[in-house]
């Protein structure tokens, strides 16, 4: 495991952005419940996790991505951390909505970016990768060609490996679910009674507690 996937997964920890709820399950935006939430938004509020965040975002684009000459945010929790990256890159910036507005201009896409230009899209969390591709069809069917996506998190489902793989986008995250629970069952942030109900959540997210 890359050290930078183990240091952010510790800093994640450090600022309590991962919550463990057997009891009390997430639900997320696919409906999937979730006995575990990594809310790395949180990141957003500590001004050192932000610039480290901000700085490994950009670098995985510089050397990944160098092609692009755009950068697009996910609305809405990637809105911040895609305009840090691109301010950091010194290229333009939009952020894509989950659907387009219902009132004024009726935008999905928010901002102005040069005809055809070659955007990485930078989202703060995947879990099944609905959201973020849809992001990336918008971009698509609106003329720009996407390079690829940056992510601060994953949880690394094999659903959303295969979605991404289906629509030809490249995913490079900073950490990653198995990062994040090493690092918390190391620290004892989760305790040994809640590590059965995770394995078993891992199993089958899709149908756990459904």
């Amino acid at each position: 495991m890359n050290s930078i996937a183990t240091e952010f997964a510790a800093r994640l920890l450090e600022v309590k952005a991962v919550k463990v709820q057997p009891d009390e399950p997430f639900t997320w935006a696919s409906g999937w419940k979730s006995p575990f939430y990594c809310d790395n938004r949180k990141t957003l509020s500590y001004p050192k996790l932000r610039t480290f965040v901000k700085d490994n975002l950009a670098k995985l684009v510089k050397d990944n991505f160098s092609e692009a000459d755009a950068v697009a945010g996910v609305a809405t929790g990637a809105i911040a951390q895609g305009a840090l990256v691109a301010d950091m890159l010194g290229l333009p910036f939009c952020y894509v909505r989950s659907k387009a507005k219902d009132h004024g201009m009726g935008n999905l896409i928010e901002g102005t970016l040069p005809e055809g230009s070659k955007v990485v899209v930078v989202e703060d969390l995947i879990s099944t990768g609905g959201s973020s591709l849809k992001a990336v069809e918008a971009l698509r069917a609106a003329g720009f060609e996407v390079v690829g996506m940056v992510a601060a998190y994953t949880y690394g489902f094999p659903i959303a490996e295969q979605a991404f793989q289906n629509a030809g986008i490249k995913l490079l995250t900073l950490t990653n679910y198995e990062a994040v629970v090493s690092a918390a069952i190391e620290s004892g942030y989760i305790t040994a009674s809640q590590q059965p109900t995770l394995n078993e959540w891992r199993k089958d997210p899709a149908n756990w507690r459904q």
